[in-house]
């Protein structure tokens, strides 16, 4: 009897069990009916404010716990609508399994792929679906973007007539754009030089001072553009010429005491600065790595030129000097008889006396007093306009950042700190970061006559 009564305990214990699992199975799928999965995190970026020819949309869609499922991206305007780009993934099932936790769509909005849009508004819209049993299907994530779309261009003319530029050299354009236009300027092959408001002009005219590469660029390669917020862009030639200009070559013999001075010296003043290998490497690596570098430097400093007319006539030279380098020169450095790099010299070279003064060649801001790179100690001027000036090889300089200079105050004293020689003065004229020539800039005829005269007529 009691063999008996213990079996039926255990028959109906295991019934028991079994209907508690049947049930909790019951309503682990009930849940998995019910249950809505967490939403899915969704991020749109767009590369510009308005639709152009051009606009890439990239959206970014994640989901770590049940991963993603069905994915979209979609463009709206008006009744009708375009998918551009969508994907389908398999979440995981009760039991768990692989799932897809990131994925980015990218599609280009512009008008050039896009040649339904008109102008107006359109809406930019990602959809992603939410986990979902077989009882409930929540509501997908969705997010939206709205955006004008652009289908012309700024309007731009050029107001100024007759551009006779030089190799090396500068110019000025005055251009009137339209309210449409959000930036303006020059193009000059692959560099671009912004535009100011003209002064005394209306708010819709411009003037850009801009400089001519040394090579590789012709008068169609030079092209006043304006651009709106979109990306459409309209350009103009305006160029009347560009004359050639044979520049001199040099050869520059590096000794082994001229290594020895000024390779450890600008490597005491430049922190990091990479001293493996022979003096030799080190000093190509400073002429090569470091000039570059710094003219970068130069480019980010005048970013910040002032948009207003800083300089009185044309530029002073430093008084009783010899020009012993000129602007263009191409230089091949030879070391014991072998070639091993080659230059070229972006100013002009100016020997006085040893520590002899040097004045500010024109009224301007200094951008930079102190060390220098290859330019060793150096003053860096700004002179409105994108306009720059920088005196280099200094032993001492005698002004601040910040500080405003009138034309002829004494900055410094020459020397032979950077890449120098002997004491002299390295001067070189900068428009917008582009090394230009200083000679034109000493010119006061070329001055008046290409510069402030154009200001002064607007034309």
């Amino acid at each position: 009897m009691a063999l008996t009564s213990r079996r039926k305990g255990r028959r109906r214990l295991g019934l028991v069990v079994l209907a508690l699992s049947v049930a909790a199975a019951a309503g682990a799928m009930v849940w998995w009916g019910l249950r809505e999965g967490p939403l899915v995190v969704v991020e749109m970026e767009i590369d510009r404010p308005a639709v152009g020819a051009s606009t890439r949309a990239t959206v970014r869609f994640s989901e770590p716990h049940a991963g993603l499922g069905s994915i979209r991206l979609e463009l709206q305007q008006n009744e009708r609508t375009e998918q551009l780009a969508a994907a389908s993934f398999v979440r995981p099932g009760p039991l768990g399994g692989p799932r897809t936790a990131q994925h980015v769509l990218v599609a280009d909005l512009g008008t050039r792929h896009q040649g339904w849009l008109v102008e107006g508004e359109v809406t930019v819209r990602a959809v992603a679906d939410r986990a979902a049993g077989f009882l409930r299907f929540p509501a997908p994530v969705t997010v939206e973007r709205r955006l004008a779309v652009r289908v012309r261009p700024p309007k731009l003319q050029v107001i100024s007539t007759q551009h006779y530029l030089r190799q090396g050299g500068a110019g000025l354009v005055l251009l009137e754009v339209d309210e449409d236009a959000e930036r303006s300027g020059v193009r000059a092959g692959d560099r671009e030089f912004r535009s100011f408001p003209l002064p005394g002009g209306t708010e819709r005219q411009r003037l850009v001072l801009f400089g001519v590469p040394l090579q590789g660029v012709g008068v169609a390669d030079i092209r006043a553009f304006a651009e709106d917020v979109a990306g459409n862009r309209v350009e103009r030639e305006f160029v009347s010429q560009i004359k050639s200009v044979t520049r001199r070559q040099d050869v520059v013999a590096l000794g082994a005491a001229f290594l020895e001075r000024v390779v450890p010296a600008i490597a005491a003043e430049t922190p990091g600065f990479d001293t493996s290998g022979s003096l030799l490497d080190q000093y190509l690596r400073i002429n090569r790595d470091m000039r570059h570098a710094n003219l970068q430097r130069v480019a980010e400093l005048t970013l910040t030129s002032e948009p207003r007319l800083l300089w009185e006539g044309s530029f002073l030279q430093m008084a009783n000097t010899k020009r012993t380098a000129g602007f263009g020169d191409s230089r091949t450095y030879r070391f014991e008889g072998q070639d091993v790099d080659t230059q070229t010299h972006l100013g002009l070279d100016l020997a006085s006396t040893a520590r002899a003064a040097v004045p500010a060649g024109n009224t301007g801001r200094v951008l930079h007093a102190g060390w220098f790179g290859i330019y060793g100690r150096a003053v860096l001027l700004d002179h409105g306009y994108g306009l720059a000036s920088l005196y280099g090889h200094l032993s001492d300089t005698t002004v601040s950042a910040g500080q405003i200079v009138s034309k002829g105050e004494v900055i410094g004293y020459s020397g032979m700190t950077g890449l120098a020689g002997g004491d002299h003065l390295h001067f070189e004229v900068f428009v917008q970061g582009l090394s230009v020539d200083p000679l034109e800039w000493l010119d006061g005829h070329w001055v008046q006559d290409n510069v402030l005269a154009r200001l002064r007529s607007g034309g």
